[in-house]
């Protein structure tokens, strides 16, 4: 069964950090990118972007409003990303949702971790 599997969302006080990893597994990717998303319950109608990154040259983008304290790498062996994310927010809490887009088998989704911060 091909998946994304998503880890380590939780709860940490404002100002401290987490880290977020996602895996591809149960098939063979050819990938152009892989992301973070996010969603506010009950705020947000649809996903936001908080950052991306191209397979082949490892070019990263991120959400204007992070002000650079969130840093995505990928590793190619194990088809992963992760999501460094410092110095929190209240207004980081929410979803985070990872994603894969792939020439032949298009866009996947994870199914959500949650990151609340408490100030």
């Amino acid at each position: 069964q091909v998946q994304l599997v998503e880890s380590g969302g939780g709860s940490v006080q404002a100002g401290g950090s987490l880290r977020l990893s996602c895996a591809a597994s149960g098939g063979t990717f050819n990938v152009m990118d892989m992301g973070w998303f996010r969603q506010i319950p009950g705020v947000d109608q649809d996903r936001r972007i908080v950052a991306c990154i191209s397979w082949r040259a490892g070019s990263a983008h991120y959400r204007d409003s992070l002000g650079g304290r969130f840093t995505i790498t990928r590793d190619h062996n194990k088809t992963a990303v992760s999501l460094q994310m410092n110095t929190l927010e209240s207004e980081d809490t929410a979803i985070y949702y990872c994603y894969l887009d792939a020439y032949e088998r298009g866009l996947m989704w994870g199914q959500g971790t949650h990151v609340t911060i408490s100030s």
